[in-house]
């Protein structure tokens, strides 16, 4: 009998990656262990299968399983740049997903809440697969209450800071709710890859796609890298801000956004910055194609979790040219 296949269930260790077929087994995000023994943990992956807050087109309730299947092929090899395997380092467990019941919309955000402040309680860090955007405020709420006002890094399409009188379960005015409720520290946060237009920036730094496109990487990095410092810093990442192009699966599509291997970019230029927690949204598998939209997600998500290994530790090997 082998030993191999299926470590979703069979593995012992939230460390280390076994043998897979990558195109069958057990799915959970990059093969880690499902666990809700959260004790252990470095990181903590959990879906939050939520889609009643949209605006446009729905489907992002089944992001979370469509983003596990999709990042079966990054627990194949060593991880791209680096050369190393970031299970070696951190230990990881998928939770599975925050069970929430859709008909007591009411209760909805509480429940993701208190989903998050128990992990975070328990010591370990937080990636989120979404869900529609709206699931970043209560994630933030529980971020906000361990480590104080965050630094929000938000890739995204649209502000998200339209104004609505404070309780509505709108995915577009969490991040006017954030600062207003003292969640978010404005003046320490950056928007990523905008298109879309609203009066009011809330105090964020808006650094558009035509920007991001004229300016270059390093130029972009400069800006969010400086207004960030030394605070904690939640990343947030909406797949539209990638060109519908490279991400067509998703609620509210905007032409002329970033490519995948800009975000990718962007992403590997905040090593080193306080990563306290990262969530990536509004991944629709209805409107995908090939799958592409939810591959370019999990690509994401895998990349901050190699920067938190190399913030443990983990020593990336040289391949190619620089």
């Amino acid at each position: 009998m082998t030993s191999h296949g299926d470590q979703a269930f069979t593995k012992k260790d939230p460390t280390g990656t076994s043998v897979e077929m990558t195109y069958a087994g057990a799915l959970s995000f990059a093969r880690r262990r499902y666990s809700r023994d959260i004790d252990a943990a470095d990181v903590v992956i959990s879906g939050i299968p939520y889609d009643g807050a949209v605006t446009n087109r729905p489907g992002c309730r089944f992001g979370p399983r469509a983003v596990r299947e999709a990042s079966t092929q990054l627990a194949e090899l060593k991880s791209f740049p680096y050369g190393f395997d970031p299970f070696d380092t951190i230990a990881a467990i998928d939770f599975g997903d925050c069970f929430i019941n859709p008909h007591h919309p009411e209760t909805v955000s509480s429940t993701i809440e208190d989903h998050a402040r128990a992990i975070l309680s328990a010591g370990a860090k937080m990636l989120t697969l979404g869900g529609d955007h709206f699931v970043s405020f209560p994630l933030l709420k529980a971020h906000a209450e361990k480590y104080g006002p965050v630094a929000l890094i938000q890739f995204d399409a649209h502000c998200d800071t339209w104004t609505d009188d404070g309780t509505a379960m709108d995915h577009g005015v969490m991040f006017a709710r954030g600062v207003n409720e003292g969640i978010i520290d404005a003046t320490k946060s950056t928007q990523v890859g905008l298109r879309t237009y609203n009066d009011d920036d809330f105090g964020f730094e808006i650094l558009t796609s035509p920007w991001i496109h004229r300016n270059g990487i390093d130029a972009t990095l400069d800006v969010i890298r400086k207004r960030a410092g030394n605070a904690p810093v939640y990343i947030t990442f909406d797949v539209d801000c990638l060109d519908p192009a490279h991400a067509p699966g998703t609620g509210t599509p905007v032409i002329g956004g970033l490519a995948s291997w800009q975000a990718l970019e962007l992403l590997r230029g905040l090593d080193g910055l306080n990563l306290i927690g990262m969530d990536v949204v509004e991944v629709s598998p209805p409107y995908d194609h090939a799958e592409i939209t939810a591959l370019a997600a999990a690509t994401m998500a895998y990349e901050w979790l190699c920067l938190l290994a190399k913030t443990k530790g983990a020593v990336p090997k040289a391949y190619g040219r620089d």
